[in-house]
């Protein structure tokens, strides 16, 4: 209210006491109304609705399509890294956890040339007494007899080392040799002879390519007795498959010893290789093996390399088992190899346990363990006459890249150093 309007009332004869109510009311009128205008609105609260519980494992929700969890030989990959918590101030930088660095593995060719120099170095009794016999001046049936008896105690096997000496003898004879080297040669050539370097040793890790472009990856079965080192032979096995540049998946059949997945698993991890297994223990093994054989095919890998448990030769429902594993195998793909792993110091035990594998798997090639022990390095011969198949690769020592392809010609070089 202004100073004209009140002076008005004034002389109108409007008591004073009335005016001052008028402007009172006025007054705090207008300020209520300033009020309301500058205030903010009072918040509305939004109800946040209530997650529903999540449903049971065996239970779907509806209207979605969950897919079954496979109960044998899931592929266990590395989870993703999670990101990083951003750093408080005053607490400094979280830890992170570091995945394990990818190991390299040494290459094949370096390993072959210390297959000769481990046998050298062995001092092996088989090359050191046939030499020493042969380099006598004149040599009785005795000595024909000592240098059989040499080549039976290396595992060479009865009809291996009458070839050998009857050989010999006729060199001999007819070439009158006497000078050490030409021993030595001729001994040589004999050895070699008998280990047979014409044989296919090469390992077939090649996929298959379908006419349609269905790319197939290499099956190879590791099969062998209790004891052998069949686990940690396909631990170093798969290392020098990527030392080749191959991709790999590991399958593990083994389900009956429990340590034998985890053994399997850490192998393949510390070169960036993954293990199909099954979630629990003492799972069908051919039902694993079928599973790694599909995920290596479904990754496109170049080879799937398969444990299977270590069994007695004499045990009928053990070696039918393992039938049955070749079968199922064969369904998804075609066994590339089966390779059988022997202990080179068992001898001629080693040679009964070949000969029934051999019938019952199909054996493609033999590796050979603990061969840095050569007084039984005669089972190479042995072995390979008795099931027609080579040697194909061999274990030289106790590191993780002590397994090489077997060389015939290395072979027989050191065990006459």
């Amino acid at each position: 209210m202004n100073s004209d309007a009140l002076t008005t009332l004034l002389a109108a004869g409007v008591p004073i006491a009335l005016v001052a109510a008028v402007v009172t009311l006025f007054v705090s009128r207008r300020r209520s109304g300033d009020d309301t205008s500058t205030s903010a609105p009072a918040p509305t609260i939004e109800r946040v609705p209530t997650p529903a519980a999540a449903p049971d494992d065996d239970e779907s929700p509806r209207g979605v399509d969950v897919p079954p969890t496979a109960g044998v030989g899931t592929l266990d990959t590395l989870p993703e890294q999670a990101e990083a918590p951003p750093a408080e101030s005053g607490l400094g930088t979280p830890e992170l956890d570091v995945l394990p660095s990818i190991e390299v593995p040494t290459p094949a060719a370096g390993r072959l040339a210390r297959l000769r120099d481990r046998l050298a170095r062995s001092g092996s009794p088989l090359g050191t007494r046939l030499l020493a016999v042969l380099s006598r001046d004149h040599l009785a049936e005795d000595d024909w007899d000592e240098l059989e008896e040499t080549l039976l105690l290396a595992d060479v096997g009865a009809g291996p080392s009458g070839e050998l000496i009857d050989a010999l003898r006729t060199r001999v004879r007819v070439e009158g040799l006497k000078d050490p080297a030409q021993v030595k040669t001729l001994l040589r050539a004999q050895l070699l002879e008998l280990v047979d370097p014409t044989l296919d040793r090469s390992l077939h890790v090649a996929p298959t390519v379908a006419a349609d472009g269905t790319r197939t990856p290499a099956v190879l079965l590791v099969v062998g007795v209790n004891g052998t080192g069949k686990t940690t032979t396909i631990g170093k096995l798969t290392r020098l498959l990527v030392a080749e540049g191959r991709s790999v998946v590991l399958g593990a059949a083994d389900t009956f010893r429990a340590a034998a997945a985890d053994q399997l698993e850490t192998w393949g991890s510390r070169v960036g290789v993954p293990t199909v297994r099954s979630e629990r223990e003492g799972a069908d093994p051919a039902s694993v093996a079928f599973e790694a054989v599909r995920t290596g095919k479904q990754a496109d890998v170049d080879v799937v390399v398969v444990d299977t448990a270590g069994r007695l030769q004499n045990k009928a429902g053990l070696m039918d088992e393992l039938g049955k594993i070749t079968r199922v195998i064969g369904k998804e793909a075609p066994l590339s190899e089966v390779l059988l792993v022997l202990d080179a110091t068992t001898g001629q035990n080693g040679l009964n346990q070949a000969r029934v594998f051999g019938e019952v798997a199909g054996v493609t090639g033999i590796v050979l363990t603990k061969l840095d022990g050569t007084a039984k390095g005669g089972i190479v011969v042995a072995v390979q006459r008795e099931l027609g198949v080579p040697v194909k690769l061999v274990g030289l020592g106790e590191g993780p890249d002590d397994l090489a392809p077997f060389d015939p010609e290395a072979f027989v070089d050191g065990l006459l150093q």
